[in-house]
């Protein structure tokens, strides 16, 4: 008898839902290095996966200014993008700072509208861990001038009131990052 293929399992038990996965923190919290690290896990179990990060996204995208209108800006545009590649099954993976509450929470509330499950997870290290770290020099040139409204410094950062998983950073190695983002998807049926 033939075994089933992975397209008949997949029918069998239902598919995996696509979801967002938002890591918000500072600059230099380790967002980009979790969401690496779980794409990695993910790809492991043949997810479809995709990281958008923040950085990258604004520049492809067309720069925008680093004001508070560019910022709204930059984050509803990853936010519609994330949604759209979740509504295909794909678990997107988005590093970025994201600075203003309002913003994320307008994200978390369109893929409430699309019925697409959506994870914030609070990318936590203190300011001075993080400048410590300064893994793109935004820290060094913030001090010297050379860049300003850098945030959680001279511009606001406005940490989650109700995350759904706080990762401390400053504790705790990547790996164990990774498995508690892992964990939290599981738990929600979302691997």
């Amino acid at each position: 008898m033939e075994s089933p293929s992975r397209d008949n399992a997949a029918e069998a038990t239902g598919p995996v839902p696509g979801c967002t996965v938002w890591l918000t923190g500072l600059p230099s919290a380790g967002k980009s290095t979790v969401a690496e690290g779980v794409s990695d896990a993910l790809r492991a179990r043949n997810r479809a996966v995709q990281v958008l990060d923040g950085d990258q996204v604004r520049h492809q995208l067309g720069d925008l200014p680093f004001d508070r209108a560019g910022r709204d800006l930059n984050v509803r545009r990853i936010g519609w993008l994330a949604a759209m590649l979740a509504r295909h099954g794909v678990t997107v993976l988005v590093a970025a700072i994201a600075p203003y509450r309002d913003t994320r929470d307008s994200v978390r509330a369109l893929h409430q509208r699309e019925a697409l499950p959506f994870v914030e997870v609070h990318v936590a290290a203190p300011l001075k861990v993080c400048a410590d770290r300064d893994v793109k020099g935004l820290y060094a040139k913030q001090r010297a001038g050379v860049i300003s409204k850098l945030s959680g410094v001279d511009d606001p950062y406005e940490e989650p009131l109700t995350p759904d998983l706080i990762l401390r950073t400053d504790l705790e190695d990547s790996t164990r990052s990774v498995n508690a983002v892992m964990a939290s998807l599981a738990e929600r049926g979302l691997i």
